[in-house]
């Protein structure tokens, strides 16, 4: 475990990147295009944005832009993962509240948590277990089983794609582990136009080109999603990186599912029971201390692309 101390702009630009990943739902309301076109445009522009970002920085530090090109083909196959991954992400937000979605989401560490002992030959610890039984308890509060069924026009099927997204998110996270060490910019920027470029044969067969519902507004919404929620807030994830310690990396991230709910109620109006509340605290707090339980591994490989 590292033990540096956490440098305080790196602190500000990890927290900023956080609050906009945590405002994409509220932007995904308001888009009246399909999940794929929208996965589609969010990898073209946040990859072209890392891409010229990172190529400037280079030449400002003056860092070489070789690269092996061994970790291609993993990368792009992620990549085409991640797209999925928003597809069933942006539905989740299309068909139940934000929020719900969100946690549906963040059940991804307990997923991963889970699997490890099968892929890693990690073993669970009783803390690990505990926090993952706290985790599944969470997400059945949050279906609405015990307090009349979720929020949302689909009901408890508004579940389902969030959970999907949830299982391709470890996935990537998993895969991410076993691939070759690369520049993070530059496995981001390959990640993101896999992420795109992989829908383009499903909106060719679907029509999803279409101008259907594309409006100046929308316009302008999807080039806020692609540049801001992908390239810039990316772009200030991996600058913050070399300023924190591992552990606070992983533990800032979690404002993001926190913010998303509070975000959610503020400018969306979507109503959480106490029983949702009560839900979302098990859900995060069991993969806060799922972190904290980590503490004294190996520092893992970090990376936001799969999101």
């Amino acid at each position: 475990m590292e033990r540096k101390p956490n440098d305080r702009k790196s602190v500000a630009m990890m927290v900023s990147s956080m609050l906009i990943f945590g405002t994409i739902g509220i932007f995904r309301k308001n888009i009246p295009l399909s999940s794929a076109f929208l996965a589609f445009s969010r990898g073209i522009l946040g990859g072209l944005f890392i891409w010229i970002s990172s190529l400037l920085k280079r030449k400002k530090d003056g860092v070489s832009s070789r690269s092996s090109l061994r970790s291609l083909p993993g990368l792009a196959f992620t990549g085409a993962l991640i797209g999925f991954n928003w597809i069933l992400l942006f539905k989740a937000y299309r068909c139940t509240t934000v929020a719900v979605a969100t946690l549906c989401y963040y059940m991804q560490p307990t997923i991963v948590m889970l699997l490890s002992p099968v892929i890693f030959r990690e073993r669970l610890s009783g803390r690990s277990l505990l926090c993952a039984g706290a985790a599944v308890l969470g997400m059945v509060l949050v279906s609405g089983v015990f307090g009349g069924g979720v929020p949302g026009e689909s009901g408890a099927l508004g579940l389902l794609p969030g959970l999907g997204a949830a299982v391709l998110y470890a996935g990537v996270v998993i895969l991410n582990k076993c691939l070759p060490e690369t520049d993070v910019y530059r496995r981001t920027t390959v990640q993101l136009f896999s992420a795109g470029l992989v829908m383009v044969p499903y909106l060719l067969l679907t029509g999803g080109f279409s101008a259907e519902g594309f409006t100046p507004l929308s316009a302008v919404l999807l080039l806020v999603v692609g540049i801001v929620h992908t390239g810039v807030a990316y772009f200030l994830y991996f600058g913050s990186i070399k300023g924190l310690r591992v552990q606070s990396v992983a533990l800032l991230s979690y404002i993001d599912p926190v913010s998303a709910l509070l975000f959610s109620a503020v400018f969306l109006g979507e109503p959480l029971s106490l029983l949702h509340l009560l839900g979302a605290v098990l859900i995060i707090g069991s993969a806060v201390l799922g972190e904290l339980g980590s503490a004294g591994s190996p520092p893992k490989k970090l990376s936001r692309g799969e999101t």
